[in-house]
């Protein structure tokens, strides 16, 4: 019985682990750029202000990279973002 659970439980964890891999994930996208973007603009404490002058930087470089369709520095440069933002 004990086998039984601690296998399902295993199982149970092991099927999650690719589903939230993907979540974390990030696309270079105009939604996600609009999501990262929504999301810089809801941080107006003063404290915050360098996290998002740096988050901007970044996702200026990830929507040039996106019009030159250079998708893997498109989104090295949101990861970026969010790592500034402290998303990451």
């Amino acid at each position: 019985m004990l086998k039984c659970t601690v296998a399902v439980i295993v199982f149970a964890l092991a099927s999650a682990m690719p589903a939230f891999a993907q979540d974390t994930m990030m696309k270079c996208d105009d939604a996600s750029m609009m999501k990262m973007q929504s999301d810089m603009d809801a941080m107006t404490d003063p404290a915050m202000k360098e996290k998002k002058e740096m988050a901007s930087k970044e996702m200026k470089m990830a929507k040039d990279s996106m019009k030159a369709k250079k998708m893997d520095d498109c989104k090295m440069h949101m990861e970026n973002a969010m790592k500034s933002m402290g998303k990451m």
